[in-house]
């Protein structure tokens, strides 16, 4: 399973190349399989270097949320980073 944190476009070049901020690392990732215009400011879903699709601020934002809240989790450690795994069997 892949799981894509939502990416908020930075700045986009003439080459369809955009620079995404995604939690604060940056990366650049092509929009070329997006058959919707995509501006700065948009929040777009990345995989392997690719944006996949857009998706609304709203949703971005809700999805931020739980994220940081997860990681602030797993680094007081009230959780375990192998909790979310459905391969994972807690021994008994």
């Amino acid at each position: 399973m892949c799981l894509s944190i939502p990416s908020k476009v930075i700045e986009i070049d003439e080459n369809n190349l955009a620079t995404v901020d995604t939690m604060g690392a940056k990366r650049q990732v092509t929009l070329d399989l997006i058959d919707e215009e995509v501006k700065v400011g948009d929040y777009v879903l990345i995989h392997v270097g690719f944006a996949m699709n857009k998706i609304s601020e709203k949703e971005a934002l809700e999805s931020l949320k739980i994220y940081e809240e997860i990681a602030e989790l797993m680094n007081n450690g009230e959780i375990d980073e192998s909790e979310g795994d459905v391969n994972y069997a807690k021994p008994t």
